[in-house]
């Protein structure tokens, strides 16, 4: 049962990075481990996707439902696919220095192969994926705007 959650300042505004994140279309072209994604429905407030994810040998498909609060909160919970659960949840809150986003996961495959390989490698996929939003959000809104003591990307202690 991964579970990780992390709390980091993004120099860039919560639209922005809200809207990044919620641009799950585009994620192989930036998360690695993303191999295809197929939206089924979009509104401003809800979209169902599968995902097609692949690390090592393993590769699952999956749905997704994605509830988009926008700025705020970005929340996907499970529909089908190789999980007991999966949780995941993004809120993204105003920062002098840009926005404050929060990250949680929580997640049990079905398969106990697929979950002890994944206990594997978990903590490396997610460090990957938090760099692949920052340097996503570089190529996409440019440099920093905003200027002070946090770093684009820097943790920030709970």
């Amino acid at each position: 049962m991964p579970t990780h959650a992390e709390r980091r300042v993004l120099n860039y505004t919560p639209e922005e990075v809200f809207d990044l994140v919620a641009d799950v279309g585009r994620y192989p072209q930036f998360l690695p481990w993303c191999a295809n994604v197929r939206v089924r429905t979009r509104t401003t407030s809800e979209l169902v996707a599968d995902l097609t994810v692949g690390f090592g040998p393993f590769r699952e498909t999956f749905t997704s439902r994605v509830a988009l609060d926008r700025p705020k909160c970005i929340r996907v919970t499970y529909e089908k696919g190789p999980f007991r659960y999966l949780n995941n949840v993004w809120t993204f809150s105003p920062d002098p220095n840009g926005c404050l986003v929060d990250f949680f996961v929580d997640f049990e495959f079905r398969s106990r192969l697929l979950q002890a390989a994944i206990g594997v490698v978990f903590n490396e996929a997610v460090r990957l994926m938090v760099s692949a939003f920052i340097r996503r959000a570089r190529e996409v809104y440019g440099p920093p705007r905003f200027t002070g003591p946090s770093a684009v990307g820097a943790p920030v202690s709970r």
